[in-house]
């Protein structure tokens, strides 16, 4: 087998059988029909694609080398001749694919959530008591989950149809990732089909793609021989690998991939999450055999030690285990927050540390003025991470750890990713080790730097901010890399080396100006196809890129605006409630015009589950100020926000209908009952108002449920609430 060089030992002369014969595969290529040549494709797929299992996955290849590249170069040689009947599952996409120009992106039909940390034994039996505390669950009710290692590689979603693979995404932003079906494709350990009488129609199958320390090590072994990048970590390697725009690049590394969940699925094969990775197993894809099924806190933390113990030998890396609640129908009761699921969390390993030499303090100026110290270390592997870099959050920080230049400091990367200077070690300070006087002036546009309370920062301390707003070039040119970013307008090809060229060259200053930038190239500026370091094409896919961006979704357009204290979830909890441009604009406007915070249009935002005064006094700061609004107004012009679409499981009752719950409900815990109500898609607020729909009130109600009858909302009680959204 050319395209596996399969060592000639695998095969024996018992073994080999001849290619099928009858039917038209006896026929030469151009004597086929067309009709007759559509048959033989899907016979070749559905042949070779029993030979690479039983080679890859089962070790018991059934025929020679020379037959198998026959059957290749037959299913070759149809394509060709019929280019229309190429299959989506064709063998040709497996190994040696052409290379291709770019990755296309995927939209996730399910979004790829993150899961929520835990990183101590304590925090684990927090996890367990808020689940059951959700659920409403009491200590000796039944409740199980199951627990596996996490394995630090690169997330991939695998799309099934009809048993056969189709397509292949990263988690990217996790509402959209790369198409890297290609190379995906070439991956041994992962089926073309899968095998079963109940694989479902649809099937998004979701996991990991890592390396093994013995492939990673011969990896680099190769790399260094060629004199190519040398891989710091098999996570970097395993993303490095996988994108490759040829795919023969791909193919010719052993990635190897487990799989763990799932994302569109037409129908579930079990109930529980042990059940459907067993289903996993039977299909032919690869499933961790660690996993296990445990029922109590305590359980769940000897698992954690006992995997803890045999890290070392596991022979791929792993950063934790991930627990799940394993009953599907608790996990849909349960739901998400913000961009995690409830039901599930990841118990880290503890950070790994090492000693380095702090050589000096650099002060970084982020968008909105805040002054951020960074430690600039003598380079030190932490963790199979090279580490020259890392934060000291503000000034109290340095003064408190009695961090001095010169310093030997311990260094961490907490929860194995952010750089973190632990303290100094004080038994090797050196003599001439001298104390970091912070600066009282923004070290980029002179402007006194102020000290002041910032719940947002990190450190949830007191930073020391420009005062020069948008004057000061950094905050400037950090709403600008901002407004680009991953979550915001996301636009490929002008990341931060490009946002500071253009800002420098005052070709872009603010973010409408990324929309007419191909309007002016060569009119206002130098045409960029001038400049060096740029080529036609490359400029072409950027305009390309920009232009694509035109229409947004009003979740990333309000993170984009770079509004202090409007981050990732505060922009979806916005979004969620106003689902259009137009009506957050107006909400917000008759907030600044009121100017008072006992205001109704205040109250109004305030009460959105989610929102508090710190987001309402940074919307109507935001928007009161005249440079703001003529920023978005100028961007407005250049791009359309599209509606946000509100996620519910069915069309129901109380879609589109505003939702307060007061008293103490019985059936349902408080969190549950708001979790179920936005499934369905209502809006939940704090607080009764003329927009109320429904008030659902349990016992003890108070002053909520006297002014919702004065304003003639409904009131449900539990029981009525249940029969409405067809629950009882």
């Amino acid at each position: 087998m050319t395209a596996k060089k399969t060592p000639s030992s695998k095969t024996t002369a018992k073994q080999a059988k001849p290619a099928t014969a009858g039917g038209p595969s006896h026929l030469p290529v151009e004597m086929l029909s067309k009709a007759a040549a559509k048959v033989e494709l899907k016979r070749l797929a559905a042949e070779i694609g029993r030979h690479d299992a039983l080679y890859y996955q089962n070790d018991a290849p059934e025929i020679a080398d020379a037959e198998y590249d026959a059957l290749r170069r037959r299913n070759e040689a149809l394509e060709a001749r019929f280019p229309d009947l190429k299959l989506a599952e064709s063998p040709a996409d497996r190994v040696g694919a052409a290379p291709v120009a770019a990755f296309g992106k995927v939209t996730h039909r399910v979004p790829m959530l993150s899961l929520g940390n835990a990183f101590s034994d304590e925090d684990v039996t927090d996890f367990v008591a808020r689940v059951r505390r959700f659920l409403g669950l009491g200590a000796d009710d039944d409740l199980a989950f199951t627990a596996e290692p996490k394995i630090d590689g690169l997330s991939i979603a695998l799309r099934y149809e009809n048993g056969w693979f189709i397509e292949a995404a990263t988690r990217g932003d996790g509402a959209e990732g790369e198409n890297v079906t290609r190379n995906v494709a070439t991956i041994k350990s992962i089926p073309h089909q899968l095998k079963g009488n109940d694989v479902p129609p649809v099937m998004e199958v979701r996991g990991e793609i890592y390396y093994r320390h013995a492939d990673f090590a011969k990896l680099n072994e190769t790399q260094a021989a060629a004199g190519a990048k040398v891989f710091a970590n098999p996570r970097n390697a395993a993303a490095g690998s996988l994108r490759q725009l040829d795919a023969s690049i791909t193919a010719s590394r052993p990635l190897q991939f487990f799989a763990y969940t799932w994302g569109e699925v037409s129908k579930l094969p079990a109930d529980t999450q042990a059940g459907i990775v067993a289903a996993f197993s039977r299909w032919g894809l690869p499933v961790n055999p660690l996993m296990e099924t445990v029922t109590s806190a305590e359980a769940m933390i000897a698992y954690y030690h006992g995997i803890g113990e045999k890290r070392s030998n596991l022979g791929y890396d792993i950063d934790g285990v991930v627990y799940k609640v394993n009953r599907l129908d608790l996990q849909d009761r349960l739901g998400f927050v913000s961009r995690s699921p409830r039901w599930a969390t990841a118990h880290k390993f503890a950070a790994e540390q090492a000693t380095t030499v702090l050589r000096g303090i650099e002060i970084q100026v982020g968008r909105t003025g805040s002054l951020t110290p960074v430690a600039r270390l003598e380079p030190v592997n932490v963790g199979g991470v090279v580490v020259t870099n890392a934060t000291l959050h503000n000034e109290d920080e340095i003064r408190r750890k009695d961090l001095r230049i010169g310093d030997f400091v311990i260094v961490q990367r907490a929860g194995d990713v952010i750089p973190q200077v632990v303290g100094p070690v004080l038994d090797k300070r050196p003599k001439q080790a001298t104390a970091y006087e912070f600066p009282k002036l923004c070290p980029i546009c002179g402007s006194h730097a102020v000290r002041e309370a910032d719940s947002d920062e990190v450190s949830g301390g007191v930073v020391r901010r420009c005062t020069g707003g948008l004057i000061c070039p950094a905050q400037a040119k950090e709403r600008l890399k901002h407004f680009v970013s991953r979550l915001a307008f996301d636009i490929e090809g002008l990341g931060e080396e490009k946002i500071e060229q253009f800002y420098a060259d005052k070709r872009i200053q603010t973010p409408a100006d990324i929309f007419t930038l191909q309007a002016r190239n060569g009119v206002d500026f130098p045409r960029l196809e001038e400049q060096k370091g740029y080529g036609r094409k490359s400029i072409e896919k950027l305009f390309a890129a920009i232009d694509a961006r035109r229409t947004i979704g009003l979740q990333r357009f309000l993170f984009a605006l770079g509004i202090r204290h409007v981050g990732e979830g505060t922009s979806k909890d916005l979004a969620k409630h106003y689902l259009t441009w137009d009506a957050f604009h107006a909400a917000v406007m008759a907030a600044v015009s009121a100017g008072t915070k006992d205001s109704d249009a205040y109250r109004d935002i305030d009460d959105i589950d989610g929102i508090g005064e710190t987001v309402v006094d940074a919307l109507v700061e935001f928007f009161k100020e005249p440079h703001n609004t003529e920023i978005v107004r100028e961007l407005l012009s250049h791009v359309s926000v599209t509606a946000f679409e509100r996620v519910a499981t069915t069309s129901s009752p109380v879609t589109g209908k505003t939702v307060v719950f007061t008293g103490t409900l019985e059936k349902f815990s408080r969190n549950e009952a708001k979790a179920t109500a936005e499934r369905l898609g209502a809006k939940v607020s704090g607080s009764v108002s003329g927009k109320t729909d429904y008030l659902v009130a349990g016992a003890d109600a108070g002053s909520k449920l006297t002014k919702a009858r004065d304003a003639g909302v409904t009131v449900l009680t539990e029981d009525e609430w249940l029969a409405l959204i067809g629950q009882r």
